[in-house]
């Protein structure tokens, strides 16, 4: 196994053991040494295993677990921290369903997490049902719709949810919201309020205020802004130094700079930490780039490999690297039409018409992707996928090419390094 792969399963792993040795416990372990956060953590980890091991059937200990898992594979990057995390949370529900609202929303979380929004909405609902008052849930059901692609429910109810905007469950997730609508203004607005109310709650954990900067930073990078990006990425870094996300997000504005080897050096440090294999796919290019072909491969190979070893649901940004790269065209184009039955957002219609089209079956990708376009987001590569096919088909479909390959540029110059060559391609061709 390369030493790459090695990292990749290694963290998983070393998970696993650690939970496995602390079973044998027999009294309450001692914080580790570490920063303060992650040493409450790891000390609040391993009393509630001490406290199961006297009396597993407690739903109170079973969803704080849970809640405690959660966080740390959210931090870490970690899938078998989050698979643990629902199985507590299931296990805690089963105990008590009644009053346990930390365990269905721990639940919903874990599910979402691994992208499997179906389930995680049937949870919310119940949770909704149990307390309709209460904004979170409404709120994460609000974003499941969206994920979902309901877009008529999801509506409604973050219309109802606008006047808890400054709510820091509602903000983010009404943002995103904005920002699939064209909204980006209102969109930015927003998530630096609500940053700047993380900032003034004196028990906010630094991994959530490091979040709000990610949130931020992603939606200056989608827009083009490198500048701005890199300054939230480097504001959450300074927050939280070790934070795999935040890392790997510098890594993707090296990308889109064309510094290659800063793209590996953040991107190094983040796969340290949390083996993403988006991260590692972006190393692999990285090395394409600077002409080391062997690590490439051995990166991109382990990207691939990755991919395919993950539990939990289906990972888009994964799947579309594949596709860029021409991989496994086969098998994620027979993933998407599976999933797109279920999920019919204009990123899951996006994805199979991309897939579609690197199946050389670009008519039957132009309805798709003509689906994808329909909030009017204002998203370079859902213009660029667009221009490509209609390039393809070409005839009549020239002048629709030109104007959508145009657009994405202009949207955004840097939105993916091979994908913005391939346009100005394009553009010379038409």
């Amino acid at each position: 196994m390369s030493a790459v792969k090695r990292l990749f399963f290694g963290v998983a792993l070393s998970a696993s053991l650690a939970l496995a040795a602390g079973s044998l416990r027999s009294t309450p372990p001692a914080p580790p040494p570490g920063r303060d956060e992650s040493r409450i953590r790891e000390a609040n980890l391993a009393f509630y295993e001490w406290r199961l091991r006297r009396d597993p059937t407690s739903a109170f200990d079973l969803a704080q677990l849970a809640s405690l898992h959660l966080q740390r594979g959210r931090e870490r990057g970690d899938p078998t921290d989050v698979v643990r995390a629902e199985e507590l949370a299931r296990t805690s529900l089963r105990s008590r369903a009644t009053r346990n609202a930390r365990g269905y929303s721990t639940l919903v979380s874990a599910l979402m997490t691994q992208h499997r929004f179906t389930e995680a909405g049937a949870v919310a609902r119940e949770l909704v049902a149990l307390d309709s008052t209460s904004i979170a849930a409404q709120a994460t059901l609000a974003e499941i719709e969206m994920e979902l692609g309901h877009y008529d429910v999801a509506r409604r109810m973050f219309g109802a949810l606008y006047r808890a905007r400054a709510d820091l469950a509602v903000a983010p997730r009404l943002a995103r919201w904005l920002e699939l609508r064209g909204e980006i203004e209102e969109a930015r607005r927003l998530l630096g309020a609500a940053l700047d109310t993380a900032r003034h709650r004196p028990r906010m954990p630094r991994e959530q205020i490091a979040w709000f900067h990610l949130r931020i930073g992603d939606l200056e990078l989608r827009g083009g802004h490198l500048g701005a990006a890199r300054r939230a990425f480097e504001a959450g870094l300074a927050v939280a130094p070790d934070d795999a996300r935040l890392l790997a997000a510098m890594a993707r504005v090296e990308t889109a700079r064309g510094r290659w080897d800063g793209a590996v050096r953040y991107g190094e440090r983040a796969i340290a930490i949390a083996p993403d294999p988006a991260t590692l796919g972006l190393i692999g290019d990285a090395y394409t780039a600077l002409g080391d072909s062997t690590n490439a491969e051995q990166y991109i190979h382990a990207m691939e490999a990755g991919t395919l070893a993950q539990p939990g649901g289906f990972h888009r940004a994964w799947s579309l690297f594949l596709l860029d790269h021409g991989r496994r065209v086969p098998e994620v184009l027979a993933t998407v039409e599976a999933e797109i039955a279920t999920r019919r957002d204009i990123y899951g219609w996006d994805l199979l018409a991309w897939a579609l089209h690197r199946a050389g079956r670009d008519r039957e990708a132009l309805p798709a992707m003509a689906k994808a376009m329909t909030l009017g987001t204002n998203d370079a590569m859902l213009f660029y996928h667009c221009g490509m096919i209609e390039q393809a088909l070409g005839g009549p479909h020239r002048v629709a090419a030109r104007i959508d390959l145009e657009r994405a540029l202009a949207l955004n110059p840097y939105f993916s390094s091979d994908g913005a060559r391939a346009a100005r391609a394009a553009l010379g061709s038409l």
